[in-house]
C-alpha cells in the first residue's frame, strides 16, 4: 500500500492506537480525517490541523451523517479504518454482566459493520480502496476476564474474512490489523509487557507499506497469540491467562 497519497478516514481515531496511526498516515503524506464521539479529543485534533467528524458507531443515523459529511468533502476517499472499541471486564457468574456484553458487541462488532456498510457502496463504485478492520490478539488467544471483548474481536476477524471474499474482484481490499497489548490508556501500568505505542505504530506502518499489503498486519509481539493454536501452546497460555480472573472485583474478598 502506498501510504503517501491516500485519503484516510480513521473511525475511533481520537485516542490510543487510532490517534497515533492518524499522525503516521499524515506524516507519510496522506490526507487524514479522524472520526469519534469525544468532542474534546476532536477539538484537540482539529488544533493539530486534522479534519475531524463526529461519529457514534452505535447509532446508524450518526454513521450515515458522518459518511455523507466525509464524502461531500472528500469524494476521493479510498481508505476506511474502523478502530472504535470498548474493552470491559465481565464476571460471567453474575447475570449483571450482560449490559457490558451488549455494549461491547454493539460497539466492537455491530459498530464495525455499520461503518463498513456505510462506505462499501462508495468504494465499490470507485473501483478501488481499502478497509482496515481492527481485531486483537485476544481474538485468537482469549483473555478470560474479557469474554465479550474476545468474542467481538473473533467475530470481526471472521467478518473481515467474509468481506474480503465478497469484495474480491471489486478493487476493494480488506486488511485486518491485529494488535497485541499496546501501552495506551494506562495499559503499561496494567501490563508491563505491553508494546510501546511508538514501536507498534512504526512496525504497523512498515507492514502496511509492503506491496502487496498483507491481509493481516501482525507485528512480532502478536505472533504468539495469532498462532498459539497452530503451535500447540493454546491450552497452556489460556490457563495461564485465566489466573487474571482474580482481577475481577466480584472475585475479590
Amino acid at each position: 500500500m502506498d501510504l503517501s497519497n491516500r485519503t484516510v478516514l480513521i473511525v475511533g481515531g481520537t485516542s490510543g492506537i487510532g490517534r497515533e496511526l492518524a499522525r503516521r498516515f499524515a506524516e507519510a503524506g496522506s490526507t487524514v480525517v479522524v472520526g469519534g464521539r469525544n468532542r474534546e479529543a476532536l477539538s484537540e485534533l482539529s488544533g493539530e490541523a486534522f479534519v475531524t467528524v463526529s461519529i457514534d458507531v452505535t447509532d446508524s443515523d450518526s454513521v450515515s451523517s458522518a459518511r455523507d459529511d466525509v464524502l461531500a468533502r472528500y469524494p476521493e476517499l479510498d481508505t476506511v479504518v474502523t478502530m472504535s472499541g470498548v474493552m470491559l471486564m465481565e464476571d460471567l457468574r453474575d447475570p449483571a454482566h450482560f449490559e457490558a456484553t451488549r455494549a461491547t458487541i454493539d460497539t466492537n462488532l455491530l459498530g464495525t459493520i455499520r461503518v463498513i456498510d456505510a462506505f462499501t457502496p462508495h468504494l465499490v463504485r470507485q473501483g478501488s480502496g481499502t478497509f482496515v478492520t481492527v481485531t486483537s490478539g485476544i481474538a485468537f488467544l482469549p483473555f478470560p476476564p474479557m469474554p465479550s471483548y474476545a468474542a467481538s474481536k473473533a467475530a470481526v476477524h471472521a467478518y473481515s474474512e467474509a468481506l474480503r471474499a465478497q469484495l474480491d474482484g471489486t478493487g476493494v481490499d480488506v486488511v485486518e490489523l491485529v494488535p497485541p497489548a499496546v501501552a495506551t490508556a494506562g495499559q503499561e501500568k496494567v501490563n508491563p509487557h505491553a508494546l510501546p505505542l511508538d514501536d507498534f505504530a512504526t512496525e504497523v506502518m512498515h507492514l502496511l507499506s509492503e506491496n502487496p499489503t498483507p491481509r493481516e498486519i501482525l507485528v512480532k509481539g502478536v505472533l504468539g497469540h495469532r498462532w498459539a493454536e497452530r503451535d500447540g501452546t493454546y491450552n497452556e497460555l489460556v490457563a495461564k491467562r485465566s489466573q487474571a480472573l482474580a482481577m475481577l472485583p466480584t472475585r475479590q474478598s
